[in-house]
C-alpha cells in the first residue's frame, strides 16, 4: 500500500505558499540546495530563516499549522501547541521586558513542493524545530526539537502544565528499574551537562561517548522500559513514519546514559543511542525547570538518506 504521507505534505505545502503574498512568499521559500539555511537547527530566541507567523493572515498561519500537523502525530501537535503557548507565560514570568510571543515561530520552505523531487520544509521557533525533507516521494524525518520554559508550571503542588512531563517520567522509571551494577555503568556523571550535547549543530558526529549502559545488559523490565522510551519519541510522528522508523532499530542495540543527580527537582540529563539514533533529554536550566528534548538521526539528518539514494539512482 503506498504511503499518502508524502502527498499529503506536497498538499499542505502547496497550499501554504498559494497563501502567502509576494513579500512573504519570497521569505519563505528558499532555494533546496541553499544548505546553510536547510541544515538548520535553532531552538533558541535568535533570527532564522523563514517567515514569521505572526505576520501571516489566519489563512497563512492556518496553512502553516496544517503543514505542521502531517509531521506530527495528534499527541506530538499538542505538545507543540502547548510549547508555542509558553512563550507567553515565559515573557509574563520575565516581566514582559523579552516582548516573547506565541507567534514569534517561522516556516521555511526549501524548493517548489508542487513541481519539485526534492523538496523541504521547517517550522521553528524558541523550543521547537521540526524539519522534513521529501525526495522522490520519501518522507525523511529530523531533527525534531521540543523544549519548555517552564518544564512545569503547578498549583498547590500539582501540574498545571507540564508539555514534557512524560519524557521525564519515563526516563527516571527507566533508571529506577535498573540494577545496581547496570546503573553504574547508565550514569556517566554526578552532574548534568548545561544543554543537549548535540546542540544546534548541523551534523551531529555520533556515537555520542560514554556511551552508557547497553540494552542487552538490562532486565526484562528496563529493556521493556527502554523501548517505551524510543517509541515515544519516535511517535512523536504521523504512525507511518514512526513504524518505519522502529523497524530500523529493530536489529540494533541501544544504549542508555544518565547524568546528574537521580532525584526528581534536580537538574538532569539522559540520552538514548542506536544505530542512526540519538534521543537527548535534559533539564538543567532553571534549577531544573527548563527542559530540551530531540530526535535526531546522526547519519540521515536533514534527509541526508533519502538524499543518497536520490544520488545514487539518477547518478
Amino acid at each position: 500500500m503506498e504511503d499518502p504521507l508524502p502527498e499529503q505534505m506536497r498538499a499542505a505545502g502547496t497550499t501554504l505558499l498559494a497563501a502567502l503574498d509576494p513579500a512573504a512568499h519570497d521569505s519563505a521559500v528558499h532555494p533546496f540546495d541553499d544548505e546553510s539555511s536547510r541544515r538548520w537547527l535553532e531552538y533558541r530566541p535568535r533570527p532564522r530563516p523563514g517567515v514569521c507567523l505572526s505576520e501571516l493572515d489566519v489563512a497563512g498561519r492556518k496553512a502553516a499549522h496544517r503543514l505542521l500537523a502531517t509531521a506530527l502525530s495528534p499527541s506530538a501537535y499538542a505538545q507543540a501547541m502547548a510549547i508555542i503557548a509558553l512563550e507567553e507565560v515565559l515573557d509574563r514570568a520575565e516581566g514582559w521586558h523579552r516582548g516573547r510571543h506565541s507567534g514569534d515561530y517561522w516556516v521555511a520552505v526549501f524548493g517548489d513542493p508542487a513541481r519539485d523531487d526534492r523538496w523541504a520544509w521547517r517550522l521553528e521557533g524558541h523550543h521547537l524545530s521540526v524539519n522534513m525533507t521529501v525526495v522522490d516521494g520519501q518522507v525523511s524525518p529530523a531533527p525534531i526539537f521540543f523544549g519548555a520554559n517552564p518544564a512545569a508550571v503547578r498549583y498547590a503542588g500539582r501540574p498545571v502544565s507540564r508539555p514534557l512531563g512524560i519524557e521525564e517520567d519515563l526516563g527516571r522509571a527507566l533508571l529506577d528499574a535498573i540494577g545496581p551494577a547496570e546503573r553504574s555503568a547508565a550514569i556517566i556523571a554526578d552532574e548534568a551537562p548545561a544543554d543537549i550535547i548535540s546542540a544546534t549543530r548541523g551534523q551531529v558526529d555520533a556515537p555520542l561517548e560514554p556511551l552508557g549502559v547497553p540494552s542487552d545488559r538490562l532486565g526484562p523490565t528496563g529493556r521493556a522500559l527502554l523501548d517505551q522510551v524510543v517509541a515515544l519519541y519516535l511517535d512523536r510522528l504521523p504512525p507511518e513514519l514512526a513504524i518505519r522508523e522502529t523497524r530500523r532499530l529493530d536489529a540494533g542495540r541501544l544504549h542508555f546514559a544518565w547524568a546528574g543527580p537521580t532525584h526528581p527537582g534536580q537538574r538532569h540529563y539522559y540520552r538514548v543511542q542506536g544505530d542512526d539514533l540519538l534521543i537527548e533529554y535534559d533539564n538543567t536550566s532553571a534549577d531544573g525547570n527548563h527542559a530540551h528534548t530531540v530526535l535526531r538521526r546522526p547519519a540521515s539528518d536533514f534527509g541526508a538518506d533519502v538524499l543518497a539514494t536520490h544520488h545514487q539512482s539518477h547518478h
